[in-house]
């Protein structure tokens, strides 16, 4: 476990570096296409590691936020490169599991409130962003609406979204406060507002993407 915490670690600080390369960089030019793949393969190999060391820990937290932050990353891609608006099969898994997840992220805020456990918060939270997120993505899916600039909506909401898990899981890791739910949620309120900002500029404009 403790290589799978050292590729862990490394693979969120070369997923944190390619985000902000790629937020920074022009959309559509080859600088901001690297570090957008560099980006989600960071998120594949953090997801890949978090899987196996929250199994061996228990984690079951940890469990369903690599799952929450691999969709996010998985998404983002794929309505970056499918202009058709129509779903394969992976889609419909990743999806599904995103849902889901988020429900189970309810599930577990029920025991955590039972428990005297402030993350139950945290899991609300998260758990309404997963389902919300999720369903949408799955309504473009179904309506095969994902194109033009609700493809290019999808594609920043999901990036920044995975965005923001990164950012939070480099706080919650270094730095310690009480209640601790408060890290977890910051850096949600801070860049959401953000992310419809940025929404609005790409598909308000009478620009063609």
């Amino acid at each position: 476990m403790h290589y799978l915490l050292i590729i862990h670690i490394l693979a969120g600080t070369l997923a944190l570096m390619a985000a902000v390369s790629a937020v920074v960089s022009s959309k559509g030019k080859k600088v901001h296409i690297i570090a957008g793949r560099t980006y989600f393969w960071g998120m594949t190999i953090i997801f890949l590691t978090a899987i196996p060391m929250s199994i061996v820990s228990g984690n079951v937290l940890l469990f369903l936020i690599a799952i929450f932050s691999f969709y996010l990353a998985y998404a983002g891609m794929r309505f970056a490169s499918n202009r058709t608006g129509i779903a394969n099969i992976f889609d419909w898994v990743a999806v599904g599991l995103m849902i889901l997840s988020g429900m189970v992220m309810w599930c577990l805020a029920i025991f955590y409130f039972i428990n005297n456990n402030s993350q139950y918060i945290t899991l609300i939270i998260f758990g309404f962003i997963a389902i919300s997120l999720g369903y949408t993505d799955f309504r473009g899916y179904r309506n095969k609406s994902a194109i033009g600039k609700q493809r290019i909506a999808r594609h920043l909401t999901n990036m920044l979204a995975g965005t923001i898990a990164v950012i939070t899981a480099v706080l919650v890791t270094n730095i310690y406060i009480e209640p601790v739910f408060i890290l977890w949620i910051f850096p949600t309120i801070v860049i959401t507002p953000i992310i419809f900002w940025w929404n609005r500029k790409y598909t308000v404009s009478n620009k063609a993407i």
